[in-house]
C-alpha cells in the first residue's frame, strides 16, 4: 500500500518496488531512505532488508562508509592499521522531500548529517520502466553537493587500507539462496574475475531471476564494481577505489545505475540486449 512515506513503484500497473523514506533504525546503521522490497514481474523478491550476516545492508539505495570520517553505511568502520571498530561516527539521510512524485518514480531531496551538521544534499531521481513482459529497468541518479564552506572527501576501507574492500556508492543487497548467485560480465565469469574491474554491465543471475547493473554515463563507467556473492550476494558501484574522492564546496557528484531486473536466468546475448534498450531509454 502507498503511504506518504512509502510510496510504491509500479510498473504496467504491477507493484515493483516500495520506498521507504524514514525507516526507524538505530543510528549505528545509518539510516537512510531504501528500497525494499523489489521484484520481478512475476512477483520474486530480489532484495533483503537487514540480513543476519550484515544487518546494515538496506535493500537498494546510496550507502558510504566514510564521508571525511563520518559512516554513512553502517556497521564498524574500517580503521587503517587496526581494522573493523566500532566508532560513535554514524550519520544519517534524511529525507527533505519530493519534488516529483509519480507511480513509475519520484524526484525527491536529502539531507546527509553527522555530529549534527548537514555535509551534502543530495537530488535522487528514481523511475521504473517496463522493457518487455517479463523485464523492467529501475534507473537511479544519485547527485550529492558539498553544502559546507570546507572540502570534503568520500572514502572507503579499501582507501583506509584494507585490499578489495571499494565498497561505497549505489549498493543493491540481493536475496540470499542456497546456492550463491552466478556472476558474469560481457567477457568474465565468476565473482573474482569481475569484482573491482569496470564493465559496461555486470550480471548477477540467482535461481528464478536475473539482475543486471549498468553505469548509464561515461563517469559512472570509470567507477570499478563491488561484486560479491559466495559470502552474500550484492552489487555495488565503487565512488573510491583507487584513492579518494574529492567533493569542493559547492561541487556536486553525479552517478547513474541503471538496473534490469527480470524474471529466469538470462544469457549473455539477452542480457546484452536489454541493457541496451534500458540504457537508451
Amino acid at each position: 500500500m502507498t503511504t506518504p512515506d512509502c510510496p510504491v513503484l509500479r510498473v504496467a500497473g504491477r507493484p515493483v518496488g516500495r520506498y521507504v523514506t524514514r525507516p526507524e533504525l538505530p543510528a549505528r546503521l545509518s539510516p537512510r531512505p531504501y528500497l525494499h522490497p523489489v521484484t520481478t514481474l512475476a512477483g520474486a523478491a530480489v532484495t533483503e532488508l537487514s540480513p543476519a550476516d550484515h544487518i546494515h545492508h538496506l535493500g537498494v539505495g546510496v550507502a558510504v562508509p566514510d564521508v571525511e570520517g563520518h559512516n554513512f553505511w553502517g556497521g564498524r568502520t574500517y580503521v587503517r592499521d587496526q581494522g573493523p571498530t566500532e566508532l560513535d561516527n554514524h550519520g544519517a539521510q534524511r529525507h527533505n522531500s519530493f519534488q516529483l512524485r509519480d507511480p513509475d518514480g519520484f524526484v525527491e531531496e536529502l539531507r546527509w548529517v553527522a555530529s549534527g551538521t548537514e555535509l551534502l544534499r543530495e537530488r535522487r531521481t528514481v523511475a521504473a520502466t517496463e522493457l518487455t513482459g517479463s523485464a523492467w529497468a529501475l534507473d537511479f541518479t544519485f547527485s550529492l553537493t558539498n553544502v559546507t564552506q570546507d572540502p570534503l572527501s568520500i572514502g572507503s576501507p579499501a582507501t583506509n587500507g584494507r585490499p578489495g574492500a571499494a565498497y561505497g556508492g549505489f549498493f543493491w543487497r540481493a536475496r540470499k539462496e542456497r546456492e550463491a548467485p552466478h556472476v558474469f560480465t560481457v567477457d568474465r565469469e565468476g565473482e573474482e574475475s569481475v569484482h573491482g574491474t569496470r564493465a559496461d554491465w555486470v550480471a548477477l543471475a540467482g535461481s528464478t531471476w536475473t539482475l543486471v547493473f549498468a553505469g548509464a554515463t561515461e563517469q559512472t563507467r570509470r567507477d570499478p564494481w563491488f561484486v560479491r556473492a559466495d559470502e552474500y550476494p550484492g552489487v555495488g558501484s565503487s565512488l573510491a577505489h583507487d584513492a579518494r574522492l574529492p567533493v569542493p564546496p559547492g561541487e556536486t557528484v553525479v552517478r547513474r545505475i541503471v538496473t534490469v531486473v527480470a524474471d529466469g536466468r538470462l544469457p549473455k546475448l539477452e542480457v546484452a540486449a536489454l541493457v541496451r534498450k534500458a540504457v537508451s531509454q
